[in-house]
């Protein structure tokens, strides 16, 4: 079978979660051990928020559960801690620590490390026309708007 006669939903398909694993093995590299693909979904979200659980969860339209879960995780890996809500002694805001910040400046580095790969590859002009076709996927598929306020669900199975 050759690559090029698969359609592209197909193609996003398979290079979307091995994009995942090469950050996520990336990182483990640089000693953030225990780091997995669904935590971004959370992490992208507390870059520029501080919610609850319940807020967190709201915003990337996922139970309380999933979003405790999740959280619970990044607090153990020392990612994430929660902090008291000033006034309401059972709640806790979300919030990233030093060292969440800065896997996040380690993905951000292995991201640019990938796009510089791919442009040796194919080009400055095909990958800008690359990213130009998928721009457009986000758009048809309506997650344009999540993408802007950093709420995009994690894939449900």
């Amino acid at each position: 079978m050759d690559v090029r006669d698969l359609d592209l939903a197909t193609l996003v398909t398979l290079a979307a979660p091995a994009v995942a694993e090469s950050l996520v093995t990336r990182l483990r590299e640089e000693g953030y051990d225990g780091v997995k693909a669904s935590h971004g979904y959370v992490v992208q979200r507390l870059l520029v928020d501080e919610p609850t659980i319940g807020g967190l969860a709201a915003a990337l339209g996922i139970t309380q559960q999933g979003a405790s879960k999740q959280v619970t995780d990044l607090e153990r890996l020392g990612y994430a801690e929660r902090v008291p809500v000033p006034g309401d002694q059972r709640a806790r805001h979300v919030r990233l620590t030093a060292r969440g910040r800065a896997m996040v400046a380690a993905t951000r580095d292995a991201r640019r490390d990938l796009d510089r790969q791919l442009v040796d590859v194919v080009g400055t002009r095909k990958a800008s026309a690359g990213k130009d076709v998928l721009v457009a996927l986000v758009e048809v598929l309506g997650l344009t708007e999540r993408v802007r306020r950093r709420a995009v669900p994690p894939p449900r199975d």
